[in-house]
């Protein structure tokens, strides 16, 4: 029976735990990411709202278009300049936060020709409300009689939580370097294709040259009498 209680406990406490401490600790954590096109010689720019003590980490990556590159800036709502990079084709910038919108912005105007196809994740940590995560423990009673306190469980669950947010991020940045590296490939073997058609095409032309110049040189030209 005292085995029985003891699990039985554990599993309210891990049930009440789902409904309450998930919604309010997992909340905390944003992921997202785009991509999009860049025309040459424009800058486009996003805004992004913060909270006081948040944290914004950005990782961009330039997917396709001549050069691989682009300016990039991150400025604070009061316009300062907190993390830039310049012609550059990848960069991880984190930065504290504090109320306001947050503009993120990508500069292609040093080129006239060229479009860049840009991807950017942004992860967002501290953003939820954390005035009630600690409200499940309220309403559990009896945390003595286990092995296992709801602190340890909740840390753990977090860990868990954690570590699977930055699989999905490493995911999602390998599939951006896969997309970057096939566009690179696709490029090089257009390149190639037209390099090879066009020395086929010279080397036919002075193939022939050759051989219309070699047959003058055989040819008699002096007039025959009959």
């Amino acid at each position: 029976m005292l085995l029985e209680s003891r699990v039985f406990l554990l599993l309210l406490s891990v049930v009440f735990l789902a409904k309450h401490s998930l919604v309010a600790g997992f909340s905390q954590s944003l992921d997202s990411d785009f991509t999009f096109t860049l025309p040459a010689g424009q800058k486009e720019c996003f805004y992004q709202t913060m909270k006081n003590d948040a944290s914004l980490e950005i990782e961009y990556q330039v997917l396709d278009g001549a050069g691989l590159d682009v300016d990039f800036y991150l400025s604070s709502p009061d316009g300062q300049i907190l993390a830039s990079d310049f012609r550059k084709s990848d960069g991880v910038h984190t930065v504290e936060t504090h109320d306001g919108d947050y503009m993120i912005c990508f500069d292609n105007t040093f080129s006239t020709v060229s479009e860049k196809i840009i991807f950017f994740e942004l992860i967002l940590d501290n953003m939820g409300d954390t005035d009630n995560a600690e409200e499940w423990k309220e309403y559990v009673h009896g945390t003595d009689m286990l092995d296992m306190k709801l602190e340890d469980i909740m840390a753990t669950i977090n860990s868990v939580k954690a570590r699977l947010g930055k699989s999905l991020q490493i995911q999602t940045v390998l599939r951006a370097f896969e997309a970057r590296d096939r566009n690179l490939q696709e490029s090089n073997y257009e390149r190639v294709n037209v390099w090879s058609c066009t020395n086929l095409v010279i080397m036919l032309v002075v193939s022939g040259i050759q051989v219309y110049v070699l047959r003058s040189l055989f040819e008699d030209k002096r007039a025959t009498r009959t």
